[in-house]
């Protein structure tokens, strides 16, 4: 039997409560956008930004020679072969993705738990080949956060995983679109990932094009996780 994605019932009341919540969630974060509260979740979207990169590289038989996040949310990853023009793009549409995957992850307590272990596993292999220690602080950091929220959900009446993996979500797929614009379309940045992309593609879009339609990419992720989780939880 074909899985059927059509949206038929909406909204009961943990449709309700799913919307509901990135709503809160959404504001919450742009009101502490300018805040030392967010820079934590900031950084850990460029660490998914880089770890994109390095997953690319290595899915097109390339080898990650290192990577960095920067305390002023900036991030690189060196990496030798692959296919560039693949491994250029997957940054940002990449952490748009899993933000898209770990919002689908939340609708299920299960699915969470699978999503935090990710989380933690991939954290753990980041931090034997990170090369500065902004990067191993927010490996470490964010392995203890999630280990500790987990043990809290197994434990006590603190059952909360399922929204700290929403909102890790929420905020990765909100900074994924503020980060393109930022950086490929308000100001045109001429060593940005899209700028390389124009250089090496054939098509005439220069890289605020490319900005443009990876923004696009992007909002179009963080609207059919939006869908997606409403049908899961119809």
């Amino acid at each position: 039997m074909n899985p059927n994605w059509e949206l038929q019932n909406c909204c009961n009341r943990d449709q309700k409560l799913f919307l509901v919540t990135i709503g809160v969630f959404t504001v919450a974060i742009l009101i502490l956008w300018r805040t030392f509260l967010l820079t934590p979740f900031k950084l850990i979207t460029v660490f998914l930004h880089e770890a994109s990169h390095a997953i690319a590289c290595k899915l097109t038989c390339g080898q990650v020679e290192g990577m960095q996040v920067h305390a002023n949310e900036g991030g690189v990853t060196q990496t030798r072969g692959g296919v560039y023009w693949l491994i250029l793009p997957a940054g940002y549409l990449g952490s748009s993705f899993w933000g898209m995957v770990l919002i689908l992850a939340s609708t299920n307590l299960l699915t969470a738990k699978i999503a935090a272990g990710c989380f933690i596993a991939a954290l753990l292999i980041v931090l034997f080949i990170a090369q500065n220690w902004t990067l191993r602080g927010l490996c470490i950091g964010f392995i203890i956060f999630i280990a500790v929220i987990w043990v809290l959900q197994e434990l006590t009446t603190v059952r909360i995983l399922r929204y700290v993996i929403l909102f890790i979500g929420v905020m990765n797929s909100l900074f994924s679109v503020y980060d393109i614009y930022d950086d490929l379309i308000s100001r045109r940045v001429n060593s940005s990932d899209a700028e390389k992309f124009a250089e090496l593609c054939p098509c005439p879009c220069n890289g605020v094009g490319w900005g443009v339609i990876w923004g696009m990419i992007s909002f179009i992720f963080l609207c059919g996780a939006m869908y997606l989780g409403l049908v899961i939880l119809s």
